[in-house]
């Protein structure tokens, strides 16, 4: 059993920049980062695997976004610059799966919002 805990989240203007991170209570070799808007489906934004050689992001990124784990520790980061009000969404961790399909994860946390306002 993995517990994943989130944080920071919060409010920005467009084009603000946020970094979440996320921890984990044991080893996770694969990390990702999901997120869902009101009425709408969870998407995957980033994946990363153990060695840090394989990063994917889903196509809205853009560049815009970057996945980063810490060797040794077991925790994920998710930095986020000129982010717009399609960006606003519940952002969640995931641990144990493979790419940016939600269906292939086992463990989550608990998510942490981010909002961006014009």
């Amino acid at each position: 059993q993995v517990q994943l805990v989130e944080s920071g989240g919060g409010s920005v203007q467009v084009g603000g920049s946020l970094e979440l991170a996320c921890e984990a209570s044991a080893y996770v070799y694969n990390w990702g980062w999901f997120r869902q808007a009101p009425g709408k489906e969870r998407e995957g934004v980033a994946f990363i695997n153990p060695s840090g050689t394989e990063i994917l992001y889903g196509d809205f990124v853009k560049g815009r976004f970057r996945i980063a784990r810490v060797a040794g520790v077991d925790r994920v980061y998710l930095s986020m610059r000129d982010l717009t009000p399609e960006d606003t969404a519940m952002y969640y961790c995931a641990a144990n799966g493979y790419g940016l399909a939600a269906r292939l994860y086992k463990y989550w946390g608990q998510g942490t919002q981010v909002t961006v306002s014009s």
